[in-house]
C-alpha cells in the first residue's frame, strides 16, 4: 500500500472553488481500481496552502487513474487555481490502523524493491 501527499499553494480567493473542484476529484477516485482512501488537509494559518493524501494499493493504479478522462478534466480546473506546482512525495505504508478496524494492517509490498521516495516528483499529479 502507498501513500501520495501533494501539496498546492493555491491563488489568492481560489480556495473555494479549488475544494469544490477537489471534492469532485475525490469522489470520482472512490470508483478506480486500487483507491483506498484519502484527505484534503488545510494547515492551520495557511488558508491558501492544501495536502492532497491519497492511499493507493500501488503506484501503478495511481498511475492508471492519472489516464482517465475525468481525472484530466479536473487537473486543468485544478491548475488554473494554482499558485505553483505542486509538490509530491511518496511514502509506503508500514502501518495503518482505523477505527472499527480489528487488526492493524502491516506493510505490503506496492512496488518492488519497496522504500518510499521521499521528495520524488511524481509524473503526472495526486489525487487522489
Amino acid at each position: 500500500m502507498m501513500t501520495i501527499v501533494t501539496t498546492v499553494r493555491l491563488k489568492e480567493g481560489a480556495e473555494q472553488e479549488w475544494d469544490s473542484v477537489m471534492r469532485e476529484r475525490l469522489a470520482a477516485a472512490k470508483t478506480q481500481p486500487g483507491w483506498i482512501g484519502g484527505q484534503l488537509l488545510q494547515p492551520e494559518n495557511e488558508p491558501d496552502l492544501r495536502m492532497i493524501v491519497g492511499t493507493w494499493r500501488t503506484t501503478e493504479d495511481w498511475a492508471k487513474w492519472h489516464e482517465d478522462p475525468e481525472f484530466t478534466e479536473t487537473r486543468q480546473r485544478l491548475d488554473g487555481l494554482s499558485r505553483e506546482e505542486p509538490q509530491h512525495s511518496w511514502h509506503q505504508v508500514v502501518e495503518d490502523v482505523r477505527r472499527g478496524s480489528s487488526t492493524p494492517r502491516a506493510r505490503e509490498s506496492a512496488r518492488g524493491g519497496g522504500g518510499a521516495r521521499r521528495g520524488a516528483r511524481a509524473p503526472d499529479e495526486a489525487g487522489s
